[in-house]
């Protein structure tokens, strides 16, 4: 027996949509909330390196500082929970270190049987570096969270609204992240629908699936 029936998981990705418009009355449990930040935190990375933070924004007064730099949507203030995905730029030994240290102390090894495994770390991210790519490569691993971020949160009934449309280097400034190594690279508003969002009744757009699904 599947943990999630298919058409349960089906309905949840039918049902969520990039809400345009929030009720701000509404806000996401403790429980629920919980839930979606062990979602996040159990996102898969590349080497399992996880570059990132996740910095989850609830205080209005933030919010209503971010909106300037996110093209004035309504998303980041009226949403109950707004989420910046950074990456670790420049990613170097130290943290491919604390990724081993983490890795000794949850399976209960020493940190020095992985010496083959951090060697080969170090070299992919060092052969990144050199080809200018490095930054890329990880930012790419941030929208794997996202994914995992928003169908979570659709399983649990909440909704989501990926973003963009930021000034990146408005909103490091204003969460203090410069100088930090972190970096804003997209962002996503969760909550509830606004009853009156026209949005959430229209038909989703898709190709075909057998225009986008190869079988060989």
């Amino acid at each position: 027996m599947h943990p999630v029936p298919s058409e349960t998981l089906l309905h949840a990705l039918h049902w969520r949509y990039a809400t345009k418009k929030f009720d701000p009355a509404k806000k996401i449990s403790a429980a629920d909330w919980h839930t979606l930040e062990q979602a996040l935190v159990l996102s898969p990375s590349s080497a399992g390196l996880q570059p990132w933070k996740f910095i989850i924004v609830t205080d209005p007064a933030m919010k209503a500082r971010l909106r300037p730099a996110a093209w004035d949507q309504s998303q980041v203030v009226d949403c109950s929970h707004f989420v910046v995905f950074t990456v670790r730029k420049d990613l170097g030994a130290d943290h491919v270190d604390r990724h081993i240290g983490r890795m000794a102390e949850v399976r209960g090894i020493a940190a020095e049987s992985l010496g083959k495994f951090r060697q080969m770390i170090t070299g992919n991210l060092d052969k990144a570096r050199a080809e200018a790519r490095l930054d890329i490569w990880q930012s790419h691993q941030v929208y794997i969270a996202l994914g995992q971020f928003m169908a979570s949160a659709a399983l649990l009934g909440v909704d989501t609204c990926p973003m963009e449309g930021f000034e990146p280097g408005k909103f490091d400034e204003i969460l203090g992240l410069q100088g930090t190594g972190y970096a804003s690279v997209v962002c996503c508003a969760a909550g509830y629908r606004a009853a009156d969002d026209k949005y959430a009744t229209t038909k989703k757009v898709r190709f075909k699936p057998d225009e986008v699904i190869v079988r060989i």
